[in-house]
């Protein structure tokens, strides 16, 4: 976004992980004057590569980047919960946030939505389905709703059988059928975590009940998702698979960007389907309306022992199917507690990664 509208956007200020030859040439490309890594030791790799840019690592880091004054929107795309404290922070400060991390409400959305209230600032949802409930949202009361449906493309195995998903290998799994997405984003589509940390992110942002949140499968990816309103009516959101209109609108809100190459051709578009999804065959999204049900930090357990579930399978230390049922373990037995602080959120998280990484060697045992 910020090379096709230079007149609208700067880039001020980047973080990253370990990818620093990636980091160091979108520095170079946008001017950047200060950048911050998750190692010290990648500090000195990245001043060879952009001698004069202002380096910080670690958690200092990613917090002085969210709250340099430098900045009037946070990016918040962190894979993880290494981004909580940062954009806890950034909207403590009233900078708006354009969220397209999932953990961050999933984890921690009462810290966050408690913390945007307070100051003033705004959360911009950038993935699909939440831009798509945003947009469609625009201009009617909030009393009016009856539900939002998120719907889910049903990642590669829409359609198989439960038995059939034991044998899958990941790159099988990795293989979307319809978006481009990171390694760990592409596995929980296909076991549908993906869409059930949608309902408990959705749960947040709009403010709505579990049971006003609904899940449709529909393949093709044309309708990101609707809002279903008291008298019956629906309002949908279709665009084309580009995760560039999410984008664009979360930053450029409340106007529009003239995005090219986004029509949506309706007449070779051919017949859309929606279909609900088999809780049994891909029984992840259930876990996730679990851990609404539970609530304090039960959802904090959840995403971490997904994470913990997901690295296991892409190692080949479990199967495909073993993914779901290691977060179940994980989850199994654990008292929740209230999400009073992000100490309290991180505990939990820390708590998740034991758990789940013992259901992994009792699922290998």
């Amino acid at each position: 976004m910020a090379s096709e509208f230079p007149e609208h956007f700067k880039v001020t200020a980047l973080a990253a992980g370990r990818r620093v030859e990636r980091l160091a040439e979108q520095a170079r490309e946008f001017g950047v004057s200060l950048v911050s890594v998750e190692r010290k030791e990648d500090a000195a790799r990245v001043r060879e590569l952009i001698p004069g840019v202002e380096i910080r690592w670690g958690k200092e880091g990613l917090l002085e980047i969210a709250l340099s004054q430098r900045v009037d929107m946070v990016v918040a795309a962190l894979v993880g919960a290494a981004g909580l404290p940062s954009t806890l922070s950034a909207l403590e400060a009233g900078i708006d946030v354009a969220l397209a991390n999932k953990e961050t409400l999933v984890m921690a959305g009462e810290l966050m939505c408690a913390a945007a209230k307070k100051s003033g600032a705004s959360i911009l949802p950038v993935d699909s389905e939440h831009s798509a409930v945003f947009q469609a949202l625009a201009g009617h009361d909030a009393a009016a709703v009856k539900r939002i449906i998120l719907t889910a493309s049903g990642g590669p195995f829409f359609g198989r059988s439960k038995e059939s998903l034991k044998e899958v290998t990941p790159e099988e799994a990795l293989a979307h059928p319809n978006w481009d997405m990171g390694r760990k984003i592409s596995i929980d589509s296909a076991t549908m975590m993906n869409k059930g940390l949608e309902v408990i992110e959705a749960r947040w942002l709009f403010g709505l009940d579990a049971h006003s949140i609904a899940v449709t499968v529909h393949p093709q990816s044309v309708v990101h998702s609707m809002v279903e309103f008291a008298d019956g009516s629906i309002i949908a959101h279709m665009g084309v698979a580009d995760m560039r209109g999410p984008i664009a609108y979360a930053l450029g809100y409340p106007d529009r960007l003239p995005l090219s190459g986004m029509a949506l051709d309706l007449g070779r578009m051919g017949a859309l389907t929606f279909a609900e999804p088999d809780l049994d065959t891909f029984p992840a999204l259930g876990l996730a309306y679990d851990a609404i049900k539970e609530g304090g930090t039960m959802p904090a357990l959840l995403s971490g022992a997904n994470e913990v579930a997901v690295e296991s399978f892409l190692a080949g230390k479990i199967g495909f199917a073993d993914i779901s049922e290691v977060v179940s373990r994980a989850m199994s037995g654990y008292i929740p507690v209230k999400v009073d602080s992000l100490e309290a959120v991180l505990e939990a998280d820390r708590v998740s990664r034991v758990r789940a990484g013992e259901a992994v060697k009792n699922i290998n045992s």
